[in-house]
């Protein structure tokens, strides 16, 4: 069985005196970055930036967040250039999570999805690079990966962006990075919530039972994120070795017994996702518990990566090849992430 708990980095990174902003920051990822930010006796500060009020109340009135004063709440919109420019005075680091994410959603609202996805991003990157910001360390999706629907197509668009963003900055100006990784167990609008609901209901609905989705618990991700902003060298993407299972697999382990309707794959979707294509194999380097995607044609100064092995030529990382979790060993992991009780 793949080690999904094996350490992505052994030494995170020292944010002493630093001064952090996280978009999207009342999201699950959101919440659970500034959570483990609040870990660190000497960050300065760390700024939540959401366009969404009614979030900013939750998280200003939740007894993990409201009694420390290092939080600020700043009601902003990555489409808004203006707004980022006072957002990001004075930061060092920003955590770009803030996206239209359901894939269905973006299928019928495309504009709205661009607006966000592709130009926040570049909003984004024109304010960090103008206010002096130091490193930008970006999230992205599977579903950027060969996109078929227009949520993975924005995404591969502001991993462009993000990209060619350490060419704008040049040698010694803000350097950015990038994460790629699946489907967070529990996040919200996820799968795993919504069977939850349906429990009471005594059934549960499937869109195909053989579709594979890559999982990954939140204290992963927020690892990724502190992986790359300690390894990044500018314009690399982090992607985690992640197990898979199929959506009856996830189904059977989270409620055993329970019925389960067919209702047919909704639009956009893919029966199986990949983390990396076939192009992409000539740039990539494997560790042992993540890759790394070089950029293809870094015109800023970078130091070698001389501790990666290759991986061979055509090498795609799909979930329908990876380690397939059972459902006993799909089971252990809504345990260990405190969605089944034991």
């Amino acid at each position: 069985m793949m080690d999904i708990s094996a350490p992505l980095l052994t030494d995170r990174p020292d944010l002493a005196g630093k001064v952090v902003l996280v978009t999207g920051g009342t999201g699950s990822f959101g919440r659970a970055f500034v959570s483990w930010a609040l870990t660190q006796p000497k960050l300065r500060k760390i700024i939540v930036l959401s366009r969404d009020e009614q979030k900013h109340y939750a998280m200003q009135t939740d007894p993990a967040f409201k009694d420390d004063p290092r939080v600020r709440y700043f009601v902003g919109d990555v489409r808004n250039r203006d707004r980022l420019m006072r957002a990001f005075k004075g930061v060092d680091i920003v955590i770009h999570a803030a996206a239209m994410k359901h894939v269905h959603i973006a299928e019928y609202n495309p504009m709205e999805a661009i607006r966000t996805n592709i130009d926040g991003a570049a909003n984004v990157i024109d304010a960090a690079i103008d206010r002096g910001v130091e490193r930008v360390i970006a999230l992205s999706t599977d579903k950027a990966a060969s996109p078929i629907n227009l949520y993975g197509a924005t995404k591969l668009c502001m991993e462009k962006l993000i990209i060619a963003a350490n060419s704008y900055a040049g040698e010694g100006g803000t350097r950015f990075d990038l994460v790629r990784y699946g489907n967070v167990v529990g996040s919200k609008g996820s799968v795993v919530p919504l069977f939850q609901r349906q429990l009471d209901e005594g059934q549960l609905t499937l869109t195909e039972p053989s579709m594979t989705r890559f999982w990954i618990g939140m204290d992963r991700a927020v690892d990724l994120v502190l992986l790359a902003l300690t390894e990044g060298r500018g314009g690399e993407i982090f992607i985690p070795k992640l197990p898979a299972c199929t959506v009856a697999t996830l189904a059977s382990a989270l409620a055993p017994g329970v019925e389960q309707r067919i209702i047919g794959i909704r639009p956009g979707e893919k029966v199986h996702e990949s983390l990396t294509t076939s192009d992409e194999a000539r740039k990539l380097l494997e560790y042992d518990a993540y890759y790394v995607v070089e950029p293809e044609f870094p015109s800023w100064s970078r130091a070698p990566r001389t501790t990666a092995g290759k991986v061979v030529d055509g090498f795609t990382y799909s979930s329908d090849v990876t380690y397939q979790l059972n459902v006993a060993e799909t089971r252990a992991l809504l345990i260990r992430l405190g969605f089944v009780e034991a």
